[in-house]
């Protein structure tokens, strides 16, 4: 089949951020062409423009695409007649905003990290973009694109655990046990500075990716949310852990613990489902697998790429063979090649789902934005229970 057939070609990328030192930035501009549907022409790599330009030799960016600023790029981009189709946002929080409302207003498609914006004001107006644009938006929620958590949305959707009670959801780090962001470390130093990342440290961080995990899993819709937010290293500006509890509307309760403190874990996200049918665990760090349990029966597990028992959804994420792991770059891949598919059929003129796609979207963005708002203020209220439901979440 021809590339992004009817398009016929490769879909144009520009890369916001992504400058030398960067990490998420090359993630971004890897897991992007790994399924040759797309090709990085241009970049405004760097807030420092000098920097922008310097690093684009990096990614094979031609001079004259190299650009010293956002608003640089949008304006010379919209005039070519091979313009980028997409943009994709790997910045701090701060300035997620105005990048891709930039590039919303110019008609270009956006790919942006998580959180969306900076605060849930911002989120609000670039949904209102969002809704009057033909524009695809989509926000890396990377861990959704993993094989067995495509596969354990549809049991838990399709009624495979029955009706679901409790969702328990942990992200652990202990990256910044110490005062990292003392030291001239990029990543601690933007993370740690609320100018920078916003009202709230790790679980704006780590602890959004956990909640969307249960979330995209379950379809199952807040109602409530009751946080305590801790700081444990003196003087650290944001949380470095914390706890939220949440109720959903059909009864269930719902987890889910962040740190960055605890010592001697790297990325490990895991999540675990009760229902009253079975249960199901996974882990990021082990995401191959996928653990299914049922009182008085061997536990199952499930292989990426382990046969025909697999649903339609994790069969299509897969890309080897039984045995060969596959792991955070192809799951990144298959966020971007969900929104890839929509943005092939905005270019043909047709009509898109915009709200329960495969793809993390800019609803997405903007529940996780109010789970934030809604943790800090519970936190500052000894975890009084808050309203949780945003008018535009999902299923």
């Amino acid at each position: 089949m021809p590339t992004n057939a009817p398009l016929n070609r490769k879909l144009r990328m520009g890369l916001i951020g992504g400058g030398q030192g960067s990490f998420i930035g090359r993630v971004h501009a890897t897991a992007a062409v790994l399924d040759n549907r797309c090709a990085l022409v241009a970049g405004a790599l760097s807030s420092d423009a000098a920097k922008a330009k310097a690093s684009a030799a990096d990614y094979d960016i031609a001079a004259d695409r190299a650009y010293g600023s956002t608003t640089e790029m949008a304006v010379a981009e919209a005039k070519r007649a091979d313009k980028v189709d997409f943009v994709s946002i790997a910045t701090p929080n701060h300035t997620h905003f105005e990048i891709a409302k930039t590039f919303l207003q110019a008609g270009f498609h956006v790919i942006c990290d998580k959180p969306m914006t900076f605060d849930l004001a911002q989120a609000e107006e670039l949904v209102a973009l969002v809704d009057t644009s033909t524009s695809v938006f989509a926000v890396s929620h990377n861990y959704t694109g993993y094989p067995l958590v495509r596969q354990a949305r549809e049991m838990a959707l399709g009624g495979e655990l029955g009706e679901i009670n409790a969702i328990r959801s942990n992200y652990i780090q202990g990256w910044l046990r110490t005062r990292l962001e003392s030291s001239d470390q990029k990543q601690a130093k933007w993370r740690t500075d609320p100018k920078q990342s916003g009202i709230a440290g790790c679980f704006g961080d780590i602890g959004t990716h956990a909640y969307n995990l249960g979330r995209f899993m379950t379809g199952l819709l807040p109602t409530e949310i009751s946080g305590h937010l801790k700081v444990f290293e003196d003087g650290r500006a944001l949380d470095d852990y914390g706890t939220a509890l949440i109720r959903y509307d059909n009864g269930a309760l719902g987890t889910v613990t962040a740190s960055q403190i605890s010592h001697g874990r790297e990325n490990d996200l895991s999540i675990e489902i009760d229902g009253t049918k079975a249960a199901l665990q996974w882990r990021q760090e082990n995401p191959n697998e996928l653990i299914v349990r049922k009182n008085g029966q061997a536990h199952q597990v499930y292989t990426r790429g382990g046969g025909s028992y697999l649903g339609a959804a994790a069969g299509a994420a897969t890309r080897l063979p039984a045995g060969h792991p596959e792991a955070f770059f192809e799951a990144f891949a298959n966020v971007y090649a969900a929104a890839y598919d929509a943005m092939v059929k905005v270019e043909a003129g047709e009509t898109i789902e915009r709200v329960n796609t495969l793809y993390p979207n800019v609803y997405d963005g903007v529940e996780g934005m109010l789970f934030i708002a809604q943790v800090v203020e519970s936190s500052k209220h000894n975890g009084a229970w808050l309203p949780f439901r945003h008018p535009k979440s999902r299923r």
